[in-house]
């Protein structure tokens, strides 16, 4: 069998090539993830930059698609479902690196800079693996914590949130019903001040409403990244290009799972992802002392064009800011 692999994707291709020898396995940059290259494929590992779709998969072998993200809006689930090609996600394989990054945002963020008070209250929209740490910290952080997840029949309105909340931070996953979930309409009832965070995906956030509206925001995730809109960048209190869930633990989940899903799909022995030495590629101590986020942002708002590049150089964080 032969599996193509994000290039990016760390040690994938050296475990399968160690331990499963009759498998091929083809490491690709998502440029060259066309559907040429693809046509011959059992198994697709790819990140949210390859769009998964007909153009991608019509004639090909694909029998298994597996994303070593959370997200999964880059694939057309509909089409695979409806020609047999199984697919899988990641939940909750960086969900404690987002809320790491959540943390120090706010730490990061001061009175100084926001009207808050000695309390504020944080909203958290989306409580599923990443929503619940956040608001496990919030507490932690002596934070009044609100809640909003229909879906899940957990907490308040989204009104209600709007209303009564310093910090709203968005942890939903991206489809019809979460497009532009934070628009010009919820912005509007929101609190004179109140920041709002968006670490889930693009699409959640109407960004010309949000740069229109002068609520303070901090933004990781972009409607058309990576060519993001300069002035919404510009504007914001902190940026970075996708990078939330960029941690040594979140890559060994991410992998972990799809190799575990491999192995079961095609009746291989599991792979300990363990054994491969994630640490080579964490950041140095000075890269993750605090204030590593304005930095990112800095280095970010300097060089608007160069998201990608600089996405790609980030080195992995360890632990937690804790």
């Amino acid at each position: 069998m032969t599996i193509v692999s994000d290039t990016y994707i760390p040690f994938i291709a050296e475990a399968v090539r160690n331990e499963w020898p009759q498998v091929d396995i083809c490491p690709l940059k998502p440029e060259e993830n066309d559907a040429d290259a693809v046509k011959n494929a059992d198994v697709l590992i790819v990140r949210t930059r390859t769009k998964v779709n007909e153009a991608l998969l019509k004639g090909s072998k694909v029998q298994l698609v597996c994303t070593a993200t959370i997200g999964f809006d880059h694939i057309d689930t509909a089409y695979c479902e409806a020609n047999g090609i199984r697919w899988m996600s990641c939940p909750g394989c960086n969900a404690q690196a987002v809320c790491d990054y959540i943390e120090e945002a706010l730490n990061e963020i001061t009175n100084d800079q926001l009207p808050m008070t000695n309390t504020p209250t944080i909203g958290v929209v989306g409580v599923g693996h990443v929503g619940s740490l956040v608001a496990e910290m919030a507490e932690r952080k002596g934070m009044k914590v609100l809640l909003n997840d229909p879906p899940k029949h957990i907490g308040v309105s989204l009104d209600f949130i709007a209303q009564n909340c310093d910090i709203i931070t968005f942890h939903v996953p991206l489809d019809n019903s979460t497009y532009h979930l934070c628009n010009e309409a919820f912005l509007a009832k929101c609190k004179p001040g109140a920041l709002i965070i968006n670490a889930a995906r693009g699409g959640v956030v109407d960004e010309q409403a949000l740069l229109q509206s002068g609520h303070p925001y901090i933004l990781d995730t972009w409607e058309k990244e990576p060519d993001i809109n300069a002035d919404v960048l510009q504007k914001a209190e902190l940026a970075s290009m996708h990078i939330a869930g960029y941690s040594v633990d979140g890559k060994r989940n991410a992998s972990q799972m799809c190799l575990d899903q491999i192995a079961k799909s095609f009746g291989l022995k599991p792979i300990d992802m363990s054994k491969y030495p994630y640490l080579e590629l964490s950041n140095k101590k000075e890269d993750s002392a605090p204030g590593w986020l304005f930095r990112v942002s800095k280095s970010l708002k300097a060089n608007p064009t160069a998201f990608e590049a600089l996405r790609k150089s980030y080195p992995l964080r360890e632990g937690s800011v804790r």
